[in-house]
């Protein structure tokens, strides 16, 4: 994890998750997230998440991404977060070398990247474009240890579970629906693990998803929302229409009690434990740098 640039964290945090409808140019996409950044200054937000592929959209076609375009929408991103003294953490491709990977791009309120988390398990989509992640997410946010997901990877509780173990005591989840239009009903109303992954690791959770019609005959089911640390849903978002959604962190609550218990016991798995932290925090360095 990258050093602490705040000692001592703050005992709340104002956070927001943004639910957008992405546009189909990158330009598009810019106009909605500065839009979306203005309402979060306004309201006194201290982080905001964004989408995954919210520079971008997630029905481009990414082979033909062009880098300095790309690159160029984060820098404008960064300027922003400087801008308007948030904390910014967005879902978007970025390039490493000859890779392209499917990533979340963590801007503090000066407008420094400090954290690029690339998603590891890729659905059969992402494979055609994206080389896979090898770090679990593990950085800050005014100094409040976190981690992150990106969409498909809900479905791996290890990869929250061991960064919290780890010392994280937030979640960013940002996520691109892309089902057709009965899966995506089929995701709406809160009903989708998110709850029950903030429960089962006493961290509060933030998930900021896309919303409606996304391209291709294909839909998001939006539903965005804001967990406190022991399973209340703060703020839930609707499946139609774009938002800004905001609620206070008590981190108070924000222990990660279940998953720092996994460390005793069973006994005879506490030292495999021990280890796997171990690789977590040292892999989570590597991917910093």
């Amino acid at each position: 994890m990258p050093p602490r640039s705040n000692p001592k964290p703050p005992a709340r945090l104002r956070v927001a998750a943004v639910q957008m409808k992405f546009a189909p140019t990158v330009a598009g996409n810019l106009v909605s997230i500065e839009r979306a950044l203005k309402r979060a200054a306004r309201r006194s937000v201290d982080a905001v998440l964004f989408p995954e592929c919210a520079t971008t959209g997630y029905s481009c076609d990414f082979r033909a991404l062009n880098r300095a375009e790309l690159g160029a929408a984060l820098a404008r991103v960064g300027e922003w977060a400087k801008q308007y003294r948030i904390n910014v953490l967005i879902g978007s491709p970025f390039f490493a070398g000859k890779s392209l990977f499917n990533g979340l791009v963590v801007f503090d309120r000066s407008g420094r990247q400090t954290y690029r988390y690339a998603k590891c398990h890729l659905t059969a989509a992402d494979r055609q474009w994206f080389t896979p992640g090898n770090a679990l997410a593990l950085f800050e946010v005014e100094g409040v240890p976190a981690t992150a997901i990106i969409c498909h990877e809900r479905r791996y509780p290890e990869l929250v579970r061991l960064p919290v173990v780890a010392g994280a005591r937030l979640i960013f989840h940002p996520n691109a629906g892309l089902d057709s239009l009965a899966v995506s009903r089929r995701k709406r109303g809160g009903k989708d693990g998110i709850v029950a992954r903030a429960f089962e690791n006493a961290v509060p959770y933030v998930f900021a998803n896309s919303v409606g019609p996304q391209g291709m005959g294909r839909w998001s089911a939006g539903d965005s929302k804001i967990v406190a640390a022991d399973g209340r849903m703060l703020c839930l978002a609707d499946n139609e229409n774009e938002a800004l959604i905001v609620a206070d962190l008590d981190l108070s609550e924000a222990t990660g009690k279940y998953a720092v218990e996994a460390l005793a016991s069973p006994r005879f798995l506490a030292a495999s434990w021990r280890r796997m932290v171990t690789l977590v925090r040292r892999q989570a360095m590597q991917a910093a740098k």
